[in-house]
């Protein structure tokens, strides 16, 4: 494949793990560099403890506008996982699917264009732990642009994703009442004995069917065993796959906080939603319709139960489509790969989206 992988290189080795905001920025600095010789402009969302945020401004003209969403941070520490590396079909390392590979992408399908103009680009720093801090930027700047392309890894068969379940993230505190296990056993409220009604209750509002899952995937409590446990912590989240069930399930969750199973015990509910729900719909599927025109080949689709920006974009009200980035696996894992043929091929159909983006305006 005659490509040079050497700038991808470059942006991988650089340790851009979330909380490393020197790599983060540096990785940041170079996307810069990259888009500004396009002739955008920068716009620099300034963070004490994480990296900067970057909003990337195209000229303007009549017509539709278009957003390109990244993300600058990968979810090894340093010393972790930091090399790269290429064989006849693959390329290895951190980001290289996610999501470094994408914003190349973004990059060469750009410079493929004689002028760019109302397709703007925002890079966040904090998307690997739940753009906390990002989430409310995204949402705010999506809202001023009707479609949004997001650059995470494609499907094995190049998918674009028109659909990701929404994500919730909880956490329950229950307080309960130390009492001897053996004097004293019924002046005790035990929070653990709590906390397992709660875990069973909230376990039963899983439906397979409907896409729906609900994980407490952490439990904490108890001072030990010959005391009645005076509290008891769980850590749970929650996905869906529509409105319909997001409703469902924050009703039924507080109900269940509301619930005391153990007379005398008391919870406390933290945490939301942090992604909403991205669901396929009609504006949507029009839109695949118009890039196939324009890139001039079929692009499948599919739904993914992993969050993304792309929900917060989808939220926002901006027609959203995810998976424009190279197809990968092992992402999250050492051993992190992206296909060399994909990411030709995804380079090749963004830029062609883009040309036929800019020639109907």
């Amino acid at each position: 494949m005659a490509y040079d992988f050497r700038e991808l290189e470059e942006l991988v080795s650089i340790n851009s793990y979330t909380k490393n905001k020197e790599g983060v920025d540096k990785n940041g600095d170079l996307m810069r560099q990259k888009f500004e010789e396009l002739g955008y402009k920068t716009t620099v969302f300034e963070r004490e403890l994480f990296g900067n945020h970057l909003w990337f401004k195209s000229s303007k003209k009549e017509g539709a506008r278009m957003l390109l969403l990244g993300h600058l941070d990968t979810v090894f520490p340093p010393g972790t996982f930091e090399s790269f590396q290429e064989d006849e079909e693959w390329i290895y390392g951190p980001g290289v699917c996610d999501m470094k590979g994408g914003n190349m992408v973004m990059v060469e399908a750009l410079r493929a264009q004689e002028k760019i103009y109302n397709i703007d680009i925002f890079l966040v720093s904090d998307e690997e732990i739940g753009s906390d801090d990002s989430r409310p930027l995204t949402f705010e700047i999506a809202r001023e642009y009707e479609y949004c392309l997001v650059f995470e890894a494609a499907g094995k068969n190049d998918e674009i994703v028109t659909a990701r379940k929404g994500i919730g993230t909880f956490t329950i505190d229950i307080e309960g009442k130390a009492a001897h296990a053996g004097n004293c056993y019924t002046q005790g409220v035990d929070a653990n004995q709590e906390a397992a009604h709660k875990i069973l209750a909230l376990s039963h509002l899983s439906d397979l069917k409907a896409g729906t899952t609900v994980n407490v995937g952490k439990i904490e409590g108890g001072i030990g065993a010959n005391t009645i446990s005076p509290y008891a912590k769980l850590i749970f989240e929650a996905r869906f796959r529509s409105t319909k069930e997001r409703d469902r399930i924050l009703q039924e969750i507080h109900q269940i906080v509301n619930t005391s199973y153990i007379p005398g015990s008391l919870a406390k509910l933290l945490g939301g939603l942090q992604r909403d729900v991205m669901e396929e719909h009609p504006g949507q599927l029009e839109f695949v319709k118009r890039l196939q025109e324009w890139c001039g080949h079929p692009l499948p689709t599919e739904s993914r139960g992993g969050g993304s920006d792309a929900n917060i974009a989808a939220s926002a009200g901006a027609i959203t489509l995810d998976g424009f980035g190279p197809y990968g696996d092992g992402d999250h894992t050492i051993h992190e790969r992206a296909s060399k043929r994909s990411y030709l091929n995804r380079i090749e159909t963004v830029s062609r989206i883009f040309k036929g983006f800019m020639e109907e305006l």
